[in-house]
């Protein structure tokens, strides 16, 4: 397929696609006319991309887990897994932290007379 379309069914830019291969984490053929044309297993490698992204994982690190991400039961080297349990942990204290953000915010939103806020989930 060509880079429009894994872009469109992920909901990532062009640009985006063409960053991700530069840096290692995706990859793709050249026709002869230069144009770039991804398999299948694009689609969900840039939905995994993204979602590490959104955790707040750095490109490099990305680069570095998603060959051991789906390998097939295969181990993950010690280096590997050691930053894997770092990521882990960095995104449970982020998600302590929104938490406690959330349970500080909610009531205020709650108490907002005419506002949408009253449909805010705070638990």
């Amino acid at each position: 397929m060509r880079i429009a379309d894994p872009a469109e069914r992920t909901g990532a830019s062009v640009r985006s696609l063409r960053y991700y291969e530069k840096q290692g984490m995706l990859s793709s053929e050249r026709s002869a006319n230069g144009q770039r044309h991804y398999g299948e297993d694009a689609v969900s490698r840039v939905v995994l991309i993204r979602q590490f992204f959104a955790a707040g994982m750095n490109s490099r690190t990305i680069a570095a887990l998603l060959p051991h991400i789906k390998n097939n039961g295969e181990r993950c080297p010690p280096q590997v897994l050691r930053q894997l349990v770092t990521e882990l942990e960095r995104i449970d204290a982020q998600a302590d932290e929104l938490a406690r953000a959330r349970r500080t915010l909610g009531p205020h939103a709650q108490d907002h007379p005419g506002s949408n806020a009253r449909r805010v989930k705070t638990t």
